[in-house]
């Protein structure tokens, strides 16, 4: 799967109850880390743990549409696992003699595995420490990893800063093996 890009794989296990809030607030807390023009910062709290957002229109909507895909293919189906991958990529010239344009050269990839389960009511404050927890750990990877030298040297020279990404960000959303939209 990894093509010589950084891969960073996030593993959440989810109530069913917060399995739409949680994946919102990480996937926004991942592209609050990864963006690179001026982003407006807000903050989601899941189970007190503040996480950070990005405020943007579009980049709720893609967060919303990806979250919703997620949700339809677990509650449709058996299967009660999925990832949602959100690859960040640069544009280059295409070098082939036939073909001119340019090409997604895919830079870092992030990985998050979610599984849904139901708790009973009797585990559910020990389950939502320790998905506190590991939101925290989630977190702790995102700003470690961004600030990192591997994170800093995968990111491709920025030549457009005009807008709120000056990469091309594709989110993809797996149930079971099958990418679901």
């Amino acid at each position: 799967m990894n093509a010589g890009h950084p891969t960073v794989t996030i593993d959440l296990v989810l109530d069913r109850l917060q399995t739409k809030e949680v994946l919102r607030a990480v996937l926004h807390a991942v592209l609050f880390h990864r963006l690179f023009g001026t982003v407006k910062p807000r903050t989601f709290e899941v189970l007190d743990v503040t996480m950070p957002g990005v405020d943007d229109e579009e980049t709720a909507q893609l967060v919303e549409d990806k979250v919703g895909a997620f949700w339809r293919g677990v509650e449709g189906g058996a299967n009660k696992r999925g990832q949602i991958l959100v690859t960040f990529s640069e544009k280059r010239p295409r070098k082939s003699w036939f073909l001119m344009g340019e090409e997604e050269i895919p830079w870092e990839q992030w990985i998050i595995n979610a599984e849904i389960r139901q708790p009973s009511d009797r585990e559910r404050q020990k389950f939502n420490a320790e998905l506190a927890g590991t939101l925290t750990k989630s977190l702790q990877t995102m700003a470690v990893h961004s600030s990192s030298e591997r994170g800093r040297s995968a990111v491709p020279l920025i030549t457009n800063a005009s807008s709120i990404s000056p990469f091309p960000i594709k989110m993809a959303v797996k149930v079971g093996g099958v990418e679901v939209a």
